[in-house]
């Protein structure tokens, strides 16, 4: 791994999304979920939670956050999460490189880490909002390579890290390890590691579903769960247009690899973790540009390693590689999961208004708002939340702040028709309006 110009290669691609993250930011175009996590990171050294979420326990098993919580205490910007998940994405490239490079030459394995680097559900995941999953393909990957390198300790640290990051990769690394385990029982120093790994995997999984996330959860179920609870309707809707959404999801995982990780026995390793998202009834898993492509993408790629370096000793190999990267560059051009249209646009008067009407709230004080708001609140202030998911929840926010001049915020228009009632029964009143930006006051719930 001493080829500068794979090095190079990763903090250009680090930077490039670290700056893109930014233009995204700028322009209030990230969702939910940044807000989620900015509020949780924010507060990893307290309460580790949220108010959508509450404790973020009750969700999943990730202490990887402590470590983004303790970057983000030290550079204090919404950005900093952003460049920490355009680092760790941008670290998948090297394992892929070192696994092609232990068995071919130099210029098939800078192709391998071109391919990774281009990937495009690598890329959507960069791009994507802040997400514990941004560090599982990385951390993944590393594992594999250090185990197939012979190098435990590496391997070990690996491990610990893609285990801090969410509890179902507990149970994939439990499978892993029990399948290395018997695949490697001739190499007694790595069939152990590999048992060890399956039992401490599995020990981890146990721990967090029978007793810290029961224990954290306010609510009676798993929320995960509802990805799941297959229902007469869900099952009618996967015949035919589920199994052809499927169909085109792999078509479009599979063919910027050129179809590669089919032709090895180490498709197996990625099994599992393709079959946690395709088994949800919600397309949100398994659409590209999405955190959930976390969950495979590590084992893919090692897949994919393995893969070349079938193909190498007939001469294959490049072929496969410069075919991946057409089909890379085709999917960006007809498929893009950054969504760049939506996504990156220059700073309007709109963004600036509202970023001016942010910075004029109080500090600390709770306030109820959409998406384009909450997400620019949540780092510095963890009483911001969003408004209600629907007309007939209440909120107990002492401020409600809008701007009808984002009118294609689904928060905005699912909970408008609320805020006017809540007007006319003199629950709320409105007390500063500046373009399309209104501020509204409870009468009851500030103190």
């Amino acid at each position: 791994m001493r080829d500068r110009l794979l090095w190079l290669g990763c903090a250009g691609y680090a930077l490039l999304f670290t700056y893109l993250g930014a233009v995204k930011y700028g322009v209030h175009r990230n969702l939910v979920d940044f807000g989620i996590f900015s509020q949780t990171v924010a507060s990893a050294f307290g309460c580790f939670c949220n108010p959508l979420e509450g404790s973020h326990w009750a969700f999943h098993f990730s202490p990887v956050l402590y470590l983004a919580g303790a970057v983000v205490w030290l550079f204090h910007s919404p950005l900093t999460i952003v460049a920490l998940q355009a680092i760790a994405c941008a670290l998948c490239a090297p394992p892929v490189y070192a696994l092609v490079r232990a068995r071919t030459d130099e210029s098939t394995a800078r192709l391998a880490a071109l391919n990774a680097l281009l990937y495009p559900p690598l890329a959507g995941l960069a791009f994507g909002d802040f997400h514990e999953n941004g560090f599982a393909p990385a951390a993944v990957a590393w594992t594999l390579y250090a185990f197939d390198a012979g190098n435990l300790w590496l391997a070990g640290l690996s491990a610990a890290a893609a285990l801090a990051v969410k509890e179902d990769q507990a149970i994939f690394l439990a499978v892993t390890g029990a399948g290395a385990a018997f695949a490697y029982r001739s190499d007694v120093h790595r069939a152990r590691f590999a048992l060890v790994l399956a039992l401490v995997a599995a020990a981890i999984a146990i721990v967090f579903f029978a007793v810290i996330q029961p224990h954290a959860n306010a609510n009676p179920q798993w929320a995960p769960v509802r990805f799941y609870s297959w229902s007469g309707p869900d099952w009618k809707a996967l015949f035919p247009t589920g199994l052809l959404q499927r169909i085109g999801f792999l078509l479009l995982i599979l063919a910027p690899l050129a179809f590669v990780p089919l032709r090895t026995r180490a498709a197996w390793l990625v099994a599992l973790p393709l079959a946690e998202i395709l088994a949800s009834r919600m397309s949100t898993t398994f659409t590209l540009g999405s955190h959930y492509a976390g969950a495979w993408i590590g084992y893919l790629l090692v897949a994919f390693a393995a893969g070349v370096n079938g193909l190498a000793p007939s001469g294959g190999a490049k072929r496969a590689l410069y075919v991946g990267l057409a089909f890379c560059a085709i999917e960006f051009a007809v498929a893009n999961p950054l969504h760049p249209g939506l996504n990156l646009r220059a700073i309007q008067s709109r963004d600036r208004a509202l970023d001016a009407a942010l910075a004029e709230l109080p500090s600390g004080v709770s306030v109820a708002t959409q998406e384009e708001a909450y997400t620019h609140l949540a780092l510095n202030n963890p009483a911001a939340d969003l408004l209600p998911e629907m007309s007939s929840l209440p909120t107990q926010a002492c401020l409600i702040l809008v701007d009808k001049d984002f009118p294609d915020s689904p928060r905005l228009q699912e909970y408008a028709s609320e805020i006017e009632a809540l007007v006319r029964d003199q629950t709320y009143a409105l007390v500063a309006r500046r373009g399309g930006i209104e501020l509204y006051r409870s009468a009851n719930a500030c103190r």
